[in-house]
């Protein structure tokens, strides 16, 4: 498989199922900020902690990553495509809820607005959160123009959330405290 086909070279591209949308519509706009989320957690995959938490990090981050590609496809078919794709459901929202609770326990609960940074491994998920909001907001205003599935737009919220978690829990485990705003 060649990976150029000359087909977007005119400035639009291909949805599941055959309809072809310009590469600036809002739908393709969604996706692409999905990969991009998908990218910052990859990298922070590479900065993982050492040991035993770092393989609890990988394993989680590794299931989202194939999540987010089951987020992408579901918002590159129509509801209306003949195509079929996996789709994210409750039980995925649910797996992100619960890993939150449970990196939650070994956090201190948080009294004030914290910096993006410490590790590189909580830089690179604070980072891959505010994508993961973007990818939010760029799928609300995709929803504004057509039907597409809200479960979407729940599982991004929650898992912004997770990541803002991930970010503490990865720089707690590593001995870095969270970084205090102080205006």
């Amino acid at each position: 498989m060649k990976i150029y086909t000359r087909t977007g070279d005119e400035g639009d591209t291909g949805l599941f199922g055959g309809a072809r949308v310009k590469k600036n519509h809002p739908r393709i706009a969604a996706y692409g900020t999905v990969d991009e989320t998908n990218a910052f957690v990859g990298m922070a995959r590479v900065h993982r902690p050492a040991g035993a938490h770092g393989d609890r990090l990988d394993t989680m981050l590794g299931r989202i990553q194939h999540e987010l590609f089951v987020v992408g496809a579901d918002l590159a078919t129509p509801d209306d495509s003949k195509a079929r794709v996996p789709r994210i459901g409750p039980e995925h929202v649910a797996a992100l809820e619960a890993d939150i609770d449970a990196m939650e326990t070994d956090l201190a609960p948080l009294r004030q607005f914290i910096l993006p940074g410490g590790t590189a491994c909580a830089a690179a998920l604070h980072a891959a959160r505010t994508v993961c909001r973007r990818a939010e907001r760029e799928t609300v205003a995709a929803m504004g123009i057509e039907e597409m599935d809200a479960r979407v737009m729940v599982y991004l919220n929650r898992l912004s959330d997770l990541l803002f978690v991930a970010a503490r829990w990865a720089n707690h485990v590593q001995g870095a405290p969270d970084i205090p705003w102080t205006p």
